[in-house]
């Protein structure tokens, strides 16, 4: 694995990885930096370094469950942690310091799949005293990352919920979710899956860069357009919105999934949390080095001027002047397109929790024998 670097300075930099820096995580009690130490090194080898390891692994638990007043559910399901898609501003990145690895090439090179996610939920959802509420997949890292192809731990969780019917909601940025269709659809005839998929521009050059691993905007809308057909209600997420990055393509993001026949949209501005602010900004140094100052100076205009707000509600939305322009900006371009209507008219698609029951389970007195 490559050196991790306290020192800012660049480390060799991997096409195809969204993070240069591998910074230890705010955990660790010791540090290292990367120096050359006048030996060549095998370029060969350093790519070997960087490819991504799997580490399978048997959870403990599955099911997380959060209160917080501005996320709109209260139970998820990460199936896997850290994510292969190597976006730079990930929040989810300083997770990995919980294990005393990087949230920098560590995040996106060690990946956590937890293989046995599919028989710990159905032991969860049997449980007497389960409260059937809405469970998200993808809250954290995303569920259809390029390990799932191979593993499908997502597809195994979605077949217990389909089981079980329990609603779930999944949000992702991959379009490998068109392979359960026919998982998700059956689900939807019963209100029990939507899906928002993840489209914050549609300039291949800017994704391909901010995020390098997953399905390119076109694929993600070609997905969108999938699900649709197939009748599973899908929204679209504009998430982050970058100022100055891609925050003039708001509108055009909503038009096109809107045609793409998305019936709901929403965004969360960027977000920059522990050490994902280094990595964001050595990213936009190496990338956008002209645009740099502007991004972050923007930024700290609606965050308080700081690179992060950590309070519920404005950590999503930002505060000040721009602030509310982007919410009233991205309102006006959501009724214009018709995804107000169209929402309207799509009310019967809230998730049900009523259908709810535990395979086998024998309901009234006979339960007692």
């Amino acid at each position: 694995m490559a050196l991790r670097t306290t020192s800012g300075k660049h480390e060799d930099f991997r096409k195809g990885r969204g993070a240069a820096l591998n910074p230890e995580g705010r955990f660790e009690k010791t540090g290292r930096e990367a120096f050359d130490d006048g030996w060549a090194h095998d370029k060969a080898e350093n790519e070997r370094a960087l490819k991504t390891q799997i580490i399978e692994e048997k959870a403990a638990s599955i099911i997380s469950r959060n209160n917080s007043p501005d996320i709109p559910f209260t139970q998820s399901i990460n199936p896997y942690q850290g994510c292969e898609h190597g976006c730079s501003y990930c929040y989810a990145r300083p997770t990995h310091a919980y294990r005393n690895l990087s949230p920098g090439i560590d995040f996106e090179t060690r990946i956590f799949a937890k293989v046995n996610a599919a028989s710990l939920l159905r032991k969860e959802l049997s449980k007497p005293g389960y409260k059937c509420e809405v469970i998200s997949l993808g809250a954290n890292t995303d569920a259809y990352q390029p390990a799932e192809r191979k593993l499908g731990i997502t597809r195994g969780i979605l077949e217990v919920c389909a089981e079980f019917n329990q609603p779930v909601g999944i949000v992702t940025k991959n379009a490998l979710v068109e392979r359960d269709l026919d998982i998700l659809a059956r689900m939807s005839r019963q209100r029990l899956a939507n899906v928002f998929i993840s489209v914050n521009n549609l300039d291949h050059d800017i994704a391909r860069r901010l995020e390098p691993r997953c399905s390119a905007p076109a694929r993600r809308l070609q997905a969108v357009r999938a699900l649709a057909d197939a009748g599973v209600p899908v929204g679209v997420l504009v998430a982050p919105v970058i100022p100055f990055m891609n925050d003039d393509q708001i509108e055009a993001v909503l038009q096109a999934a809107y045609e793409a026949g998305a019936t709901q949209a929403g965004y969360v501005l960027l977000r920059l949390p522990y050490e994902v602010k280094t990595l964001f900004r050595d990213w936009l140094e190496r990338h956008y080095p002209l645009k740099a100052k502007h991004v972050m100076s923007r930024v700290h205009a609606m965050r308080g001027g700081r690179d992060n707000d950590p309070a519920f509600v404005s950590r999503m939305r930002g505060q000040g002047e721009f602030a509310a322009l982007l919410s009233k900006r991205f309102a006006i371009a959501k009724r214009r397109i018709g995804f107000d209507a169209r929402d309207r008219m799509q009310r019967n698609s809230t998730l049900d929790t009523t259908r709810f029951r535990v395979p086998g389970a024998v309901s009234g007195q006979l339960a007692l024998f």
